[in-house]
């Protein structure tokens, strides 16, 4: 369900509604980030119950600042 590169939606908290992609997940939490406000060398950690997974993922190589950033871009641009 959450993997690497994985895309998410915040369900609650700071982030809630902000798209972001997981870069690993542990003991029950996903480190996400989304390339401006949470920069990949400090991804964010949060509960999988306040995520939710939407049916699109990243390459490895996606998933870098830059990368992310117009990746994420793309596809706040393509849903509804």
């Amino acid at each position: 369900m959450f993997a690497r590169g994985k895309i998410v939606r915040a369900t609650a908290g700071g982030e809630k509604g902000g798209l972001f992609a997981v870069l690993y997940c542990d003991n029950g939490f996903a480190y996400i980030a989304d390339g401006k406000r949470r920069k990949s060398e400090n991804p964010k950690k949060k509960s999988f119950k306040h995520l939710e997974p939407l049916d699109i993922s990243l390459d490895d190589n996606e998933l870098t600042d830059k990368k992310l950033r117009k990746a994420l871009n793309k596809i706040k641009a393509s849903l509804p």
